[in-house]
């Protein structure tokens, strides 16, 4: 009787192995392009990990200082000023502002500073999206980021008086 048994659970461990066992990780890469007549560039990742995704972006030939940086609402960087990406990704109708502070966008990332060579990184990670999870007030997908001219002051509607887009990356895989 121990057969049957056997094969049972040697058959439930070969299934387990042929359909990856647990839950993949997702993971989409991004290549930023210059926008607005700057010379910035840099790249990113967006992964996720049991429900929590983790973004981080390295970028550089900015000026020195602080930046803003936002997911907008499409993931089209064609216009020379990357405008063709939209306004912030805001799918549930919030003000603009500081993230996990009163009310915010879900693109609403925050500032990054560069140092004295212009290149600066980012990390960032949240429960609050999804990598292709087809919620669309959580899924990153079929966005872009921006990396703008100036800091966001968490304020001024519904911007955050950023100033210019000076490099786009948009999130497809």
């Amino acid at each position: 009787m121990r057969t049957p048994f056997v094969l049972l659970i040697a058959s439930a461990l070969v299934l387990s192995c042929k359909t990856g066992g647990a839950k993949a990780d997702k993971q989409v890469t991004l290549n930023f392009e210059s926008r607005s007549g700057s010379e910035a560039t840099g790249t990113g990742t967006f992964k996720e990990v049991d429900g929590k995704v983790t973004f981080t972006a390295n970028i550089s030939k900015l000026n020195p200082g602080v930046h803003a940086i936002h997911i907008h609402e499409k993931a089209d960087c064609s216009a020379p000023d990357a405008t063709s990406a939209g306004s912030h990704w805001n799918p549930t109708y919030k003000k603009h502002g500081k993230w996990g502070e009163g009310q915010y966008h879900k693109g609403d990332i925050g500032n990054f500073t560069t140092d004295e060579f212009g290149n600066g990184k980012i990390t960032f990670s949240t429960d609050e999206w999804c990598i292709g999870c087809g919620d669309p007030t959580r899924d990153i997908l079929g966005k872009s980021v921006i990396v703008h001219e100036k800091p966001d002051d968490f304020v001024t509607q519904p911007t955050g008086d950023a100033g210019g887009r000076m490099a786009c990356a948009a999130i497809i895989q």
